[in-house]
C-alpha cells in the first residue's frame, strides 16, 4: 500500500480509534496518549501491513495490544520483590504499610486478641481467615455449618468490640 493511501486510511479511523481508546482507558487524557502510541506504531509498521488484510481490524488490534502491554507494565511496577528470609511480604503492593511500626503493633494486638478466644471460636475463625470455606471448617470440627457460621460471626463481633479504637484508623 502506498504511503499516502495508508495515512489517509489511518486519519479516517481517528474518531473510531479515540472512542475505542476512551472505552479502554476510561480517561480522556490516557485515551489521547493511547491513540498517539497506536498511530505511531502503525506508521512505524506500515511495511508489515498486507494489502488484503482488514486495515481497521489491524489498527484496532495494535491499540488493544498497546493497552494490554501498558496495563501489564503498570501492574508489574506495583509489585514488590520480597527479600525477607521467610518470604512473608511476597508480592504485596508497595503502599501496603506492612513495614510500618504501627501495623506491626496492630497485627500483634489482633493476634493476641484472637488467641484469647476459646478453641470453639478461635479455631473456626482462624481457619476462616486462612481461606477455608464454611463446609471445610464444619467437616474438620465435626459440627454443622450453621454453628460454624455463628461462631465466626460472634468471634468477629468480639474482635470488633476489643479493637474498637482501630475503627478510625
Amino acid at each position: 500500500m502506498i504511503a499516502a493511501l495508508f495515512q489517509k486510511k489511518l486519519l479516517a479511523l481517528q474518531n473510531n480509534l479515540l472512542s475505542f481508546a476512551i472505552i479502554l482507558t476510561s480517561n480522556r487524557d490516557d485515551a489521547y496518549d493511547l491513540l498517539q502510541d497506536t498511530v505511531l506504531k502503525a506508521l512505524d509498521n506500515k511495511d508489515k501491513y498486507m494489502d488484503n488484510t482488514n486495515f481497521k481490524g489491524w489498527v484496532f488490534t495494535i491499540m488493544r495490544n498497546i493497552f494490554i502491554n501498558n496495563y501489564r507494565r503498570a501492574a508489574r511496577a506495583q509489585t514488590v520483590v520480597d527479600t525477607t528470609d521467610d518470604l512473608y511480604h511476597l508480592n504485596l503492593p508497595q503502599d501496603s504499610g506492612i513495614a510500618s511500626p504501627e501495623h506491626s503493633y496492630a497485627v500483634t494486638e489482633i493476634n493476641e486478641a484472637i488467641n484469647g478466644f476459646s478453641d470453639d471460636y478461635r479455631i473456626p475463625f482462624s481457619m476462616h481467615l486462612a481461606g477455608y470455606r464454611y463446609a471445610e471448617i464444619a467437616k474438620h470440627m465435626n459440627l454443622p455449618v450453621g454453628t460454624i457460621k455463628s461462631r465466626i460471626y460472634y468471634a468477629r463481633q468480639r474482635l470488633r468490640r476489643q479493637l474498637g479504637d482501630y475503627r478510625s484508623v
